[in-house]
């Protein structure tokens, strides 16, 4: 049930615990985008100071896309901030989700016109918000979006979060048209999870900032 050995048919790769993968996966030498904008957009409550999310921003000049509500997170004004941010600037962007930051890039997607600001999108724990146990706060993010997302998305799972499951993760990352990496046993991967400055998502985030 909650096996991650990808078969011929799977589009996506291991991602092997923190402890046992010091090294970044091997991919070919490309050019990167030295004007691209990276922008982190937290889940439900934000991120706190020891979540990946703000490690990378102090570590490595992300900017955080500030919501103006964090506890009561309507989609549709989570939408609207993005595109404001997003359209602040030229200069493209590269997305670093986390949590209900998951959605959120696919329901802006899904509805803007401006999609080509985004270069491509690290989509970190996707919460399945379609679960009959989700707070209420997040009943307005039903029902999920799953339309493709016209940009190189990389959807990475653990394999016992408890706000979604492996085969609902596959779902979505099947849906979005991204590749799914399994994360191993690392709960929501957040502060919890005691990832650190997890330098296995840098290396990912490095793969989709390059073209």
């Amino acid at each position: 049930m909650n096996s991650d050995k990808p078969t011929a048919h799977d589009s996506r790769r291991e991602l092997a615990p923190v402890a046992m993968a010091p090294h970044a996966p091997q991919s070919p030498v490309r050019a990167a985008r030295h004007d691209m904008r990276i922008l982190t957009l937290p889940g439900w409550q934000g991120s706190p100071a020891t979540h990946w999310q703000s490690r990378w921003e102090r570590l490595c000049g992300h900017r955080r896309v500030e919501q103006h509500d964090w506890l009561q997170p309507r989609r549709g004004d989570w939408m609207a901030r993005l595109e404001e941010v997003l359209l602040a600037q030229p200069s493209p962007a590269l997305l670093v989700a986390h949590s209900l930051g998951c959605q959120l890039v696919a329901a802006w997607a899904a509805h803007s016109r401006h999609t080509a600001r985004v270069h491509a999108a690290l989509l970190v724990a996707p919460p399945d918000t379609e679960r009959p146990d989700m707070p209420p706060q997040l009943h307005t993010w039903r029902p999920i979006v799953r339309t493709r997302l016209p940009f190189r998305a990389t959807v990475v799972a653990s394999s016992d979060d408890p706000y979604c499951t492996t085969e609902r993760a596959a779902e979505m990352a099947q849906a979005w048209g991204a590749l799914l990496v399994p994360a191993g046993p690392l709960g929501h991967l957040n502060a919890d999870s005691g990832l650190g400055d997890w330098p296995q998502g840098l290396a990912l985030l490095h793969d989709l900032q390059h073209d």
